[in-house]
């Protein structure tokens, strides 16, 4: 039994005692090893924490197929990662079904509530007022995860919702125990919680961040998820819990109506797919600028000859191409149920080529602003996301957020449900960037019902060694992150899978105009190189990102997993 297996078996038995008949049968399930021994070579779940993982594991020994343990694995993380996701929140889900090869992505994006306006998030002079749009309730659009959560399992899964969501039930009831990750994020937004509305009581230890084993427990998060299995979106869109999130988040300065919550709808949407040297790529559409990002990005480097994927010249190419397609995501990229997307133009191969041909290759382009801009302020733990495959196949990337750490800091009472604030991710103004220092247009303008632009990129690689599955959270750099890590899987002759996911990363997105580097990821003369060509750099003060990755073999259908050594080892196959 691995160390990870010794700590949630452990966790559960020293607290059978506590917990009710029902979540006793589930830690009892969760022990089970060796009924599930045949499918630990042919599944793999990879997920940001060991009981999301364990969540999700258990459904799959129950008959539950990869959309089953996907809502497992995601409801889990909504207890156990609050400061990242939950029911408050919204994502994509990026979903496969081997029997026909049906492939959709699943929009549960977060919507603008229909009474939301420009001038909510504007002083007297015409500037963004501090804070509306990251904090309180004006900073919350509606949720989509719940109904997100339902929808795939419900519609593509075998198990009746309530067993799905028994093991986050369970978690919220007993509680689950603070470790490192928590702790840490806890003390950065340790002041945050403190002014927060109903944050305190739930996430912090009498007032302070609390130490590493303190049990957090959540109740009331578990009547919540109680009634969406009963009921199903209802659950949580009407009744009871709807009206105590409408008066909750009003009372903070929101302007939610009951027909906000009544009206939310999933979206299934065509997902964005393209080629790239024999490998057939699939990914998030809009409202995801992720997917466009990306094979805007491989359909520039294609052009090119790539010799050396971690050498200077690949990062100069690829900073050359990233540097465009923010560009692009900059100047036309929102809602395109609600703006003019020219999205078919911006893939136009002929497009493409006009862009990579304005690429030098002895120096660095412009993006034409300063460069000495602040950073990005989001890191690893603002978003997650989780890879799943299945014995038969059918495979689930699910990136999900509340936005900043522990989203607007609003928690409904008597819902347990921390809300987002994704509001920050609509375009105020043209020259006014957002949290992560990300500048917009009209076309992600605020308007009722709107899904603001996200960088979440949830994707499917696919080539004649198998499929791979990614992933990661890390705001802006989301996009470069899962570039980097596709180009490692295409142009390596071998897979090793915890090396793709532990790459040393880079990041450039048009404004700032430098590149972002992991400190420690590359030497004095890799950094050199590339300031000769004219780019300019800066080390980060820290790691980003928590990719977590699933591959099946195509020739042996055997799984694999692996979890980005930034955060906790967590994968499971």
């Amino acid at each position: 039994m691995t160390g990870a297996r010794q700590a949630v078996s452990g966790w559960w038995w020293r607290n059978l005692g506590r917990c009710r008949w029902r979540i006793a049968a589930f830690a009892l399930g969760l022990l089970c090893w060796t009924a599930l021994a045949a499918a630990q070579e042919t599944a793999a779940i990879a997920s940001a924490h060991p009981l999301a993982t364990a969540a999700g594991r258990d459904i799959l020994k129950r008959g539950g197929n990869a959309f089953d343990a996907a809502a497992a694995v995601a409801a889990a993380l909504a207890v156990v990662e609050p400061y990242s996701s939950g029911l408050g929140g919204g994502g994509f889900w990026l979903l496969h079904r081997a029997a026909d090869g049906f492939q959709v992505m699943v929009d549960g994006r977060e919507t603008a509530p229909a009474d939301a306006k420009l001038e909510h998030y504007l002083g007297p002079d015409g500037k963004p007022v501090r804070a509306a749009t990251t904090q309180g309730g004006k900073a919350a659009a509606i949720p989509g995860t719940p109904a997100a959560l339902v929808h795939v399992a419900e519609r593509y899964g075998r198990l009746p919702l309530a067993a799905t969501l028994a093991p986050a039930i369970a978690l919220a009831q007993a509680g689950f125990p603070v470790d490192q990750r928590y702790a840490r994020i806890a003390r950065l937004r340790e002041r945050f919680l403190q002014a927060g509305v109903g944050t305190a009581a739930i996430f912090l230890d009498n007032q302070r961040a609390p130490l590493p084993g303190y049990r957090v427990r959540q109740p009331e998060l578990a009547m919540t998820l109680q009634s969406l299995a009963r009921e199903g979106a209802a659950g949580f869109y009407a009744g009871r819990v709807a009206r105590a999130l409408v008066e909750g988040v009003n009372a903070a300065g929101g302007v939610w109506r009951p027909a906000d919550l009544a009206d939310y709808k999933v979206i299934e949407r065509e997902p964005v797919r393209f080629e790239y040297r024999g490998a057939r790529i699939t990914s998030a559409a809009l409202p995801s600028a992720g997917g466009i990002a990306l094979a805007q990005s491989f359909g520039m480097l294609s052009r090119f000859r790539l010799d050396d994927v971690g050498g200077v010249e690949t990062a100069h190419l690829v900073v050359e191409a990233l540097r465009r397609a923010f560009q692009d995501r900059a100047l036309h990229l929102g809602d395109a149920d609600f703006a003019q997307v020219p999205q078919q133009r911006l893939l136009d191969p002929r497009y493409l080529e006009r862009r990579a041909a304005g690429i030098d290759r002895s120096k660095a382009g412009g993006s034409d602003l300063p460069a000495d801009a602040d950073p990005p302020r989001g890191e690893s733990a603002n978003t997650t996301h989780f890879s799943v495959i299945d014995a038969d196949g059918n495979r689930v990337a699910a990136t999900l957020t509340i936005n900043l750490l522990f989203g607007s800091g609003v928690v409904a009472r008597g819902t347990g449900v921390l809300l987002n604030n994704e509001m920050d991710d609509f375009s105020l103004l043209d020259d006014v960037p957002n949290a992560f220092r990300l500048r917009g247009s009209a076309a992600n303008a605020i308007a009722p019902g709107k899904r603001p632009l996200s960088s979440m990129t949830p994707t499917f690689v696919e080539d004649a060694r198998g499929v791979l599955v990614l992933g990661t959270p890390g705001g802006s750099r989301i996009v470069s992150q899962v570039l980097l890590a596709v180009l490692a899987y295409v142009h390596s002759p071998r897979l090793d899978l915890a090396q793709i996911v532990g790459l040393p990363r880079y990041h450039h997105q048009f404004w700032p105009d430098r590149i972002e580097i992991e400190p420690g990821g590359f030497g004095d003369a890799w950094r050199a190189a590339l300031a000769a060509r004219g780019h300019a750099l800066r080390i980060a003060p820290r790691q980003w990102g928590n990719m977590q990755a699933v591959f099946k073999s195509r020739d042996t259908g055997l799984a694999q997993a692996a979890s980005d050594p930034r955060g906790a080892d967590v994968a499971w196959y």
